[in-house]
């Protein structure tokens, strides 16, 4: 199920027990830039003859702190590479890293990220409250009482209080999910990185663990995930880093990258008794077009602007041509 690093690494006692049950607020002054990527560039070298292989083609992005940014791009665009790259799990030939107002990564910096991976390991011979214990014992300097509330309030969170003693073996691949997103955020850090984070759960799952980055986000940390799951990104975020074969394709918010595409206007109408839907590319059209619709007597029911979806746009611009 992958290598244990990717949990372990980022857990080391980052807030102490000073805010047991809430997240860091920031104090006026503070930090808000939490990520900058500028010109990241790196390479592997594949292939029975060694030849090198740029991956990741020079590209920038930043997040601010309270935001919730969707990282996308096909298959093997760059996201998992560019995920290590920025945790230092890989190492970058070019470019900068920096963290809460141009910090480097340091162990300090480490202590503040909590970090999910697509295929995180777990120690499956744990029950669910025993794995948040180990971790949590780990990262924080919760007394063990105040620790113990935490889980409590996680598992609420997650929805696997009645799962809290079965083994991890025992669990779905949804509750799997649910336990590491857990483990992750159990330190209370101010950058969430998530790698596909709603794969494996069910529409219910889903929408909880939405509302819970929601709220993650709302006390201030910023929230960076990849997903292939468009309808939940659009719903959620209101920002997007788009790659397309290692290079960036797009950064900015959500709604632009939507209103760019184009929008339409839709008019229904009842005509001679029958429902009938038309449409119009601007809004000037459709004013005639209501004009036309009505001098012929027909009853006007519905007027809506109508845009490509997350998915229908992703798939023109990054998998199929290029950005308008």
């Amino acid at each position: 199920m992958g290598e244990p690093g990717p949990l372990a690494f980022f857990l080391a006692s980052p807030k102490g027990g000073r805010y047991p049950f809430q997240w860091v607020k920031f104090a006026s002054g503070d930090f808000m830039s939490i990520l900058r990527v500028e010109n990241l560039e790196k390479s592997y070298v594949k292939g029975f003859v060694p030849k090198k292989q740029k991956v990741l083609k020079g590209f920038s992005f930043h997040l601010e702190r309270g935001s919730i940014t969707g990282f996308l791009g096909a298959n093997g665009a760059g996201k998992t590479t560019t995920m290590k790259c920025v945790l230092g799990l890989a190492q970058i030939d070019s470019g900068e890293v920096l963290f809460f107002d141009n910090q480097p990564l340091s162990l300090e910096v480490k202590n503040r990220i909590g970090f999910l991976p697509e295929r995180p390991y777990f120690y499956e011979y744990l029950t669910g409250e025993e794995f948040l214990t180990f971790y949590g014992q780990l990262s924080t300097k919760l007394s063990r009482q105040d620790l113990k509330s935490r889980i409590t309030q996680l598992l609420q969170l997650v929805d696997l209080s009645a799962a809290r003693t079965k083994r991890l073996r025992d669990y779905s691949k949804g509750m799997l999910q649910k336990i590491g997103f857990a483990q992750a955020i159990i330190h209370r850090p101010d950058l969430v990185i998530l790698d596909e984070p709603v794969s494996g759960l069910d529409p219910d799952g889903r929408l909880a663990l939405s509302e819970l980055i929601k709220q993650i986000a709302k006390e201030g940390a910023a929230v960076f995930f990849s997903s292939h799951l468009m309808h939940d990104t659009e719903k959620l975020c209101e920002n997007l880093v788009i790659l397309k074969q290692g290079a960036l394709m797009y950064q900015g918010r959500t709604d632009q990258f939507l209103e760019q595409m184009g929008v339409s206007v839709e008019v229904t109408a009842f005509l001679s008794g029958q429902k009938k839907t038309f449409a119009a590319l601007a809004s000037s059209d459709a004013q005639n077009l209501i004009r036309d619709l009505v001098a012929q007597g027909a009853q006007v029911a519905e007027v809506k602007q109508v845009r490509k979806s997350l998915e229908e746009a992703f798939v023109e611009t990054a998998l199929r041509g290029g950005a308008r």
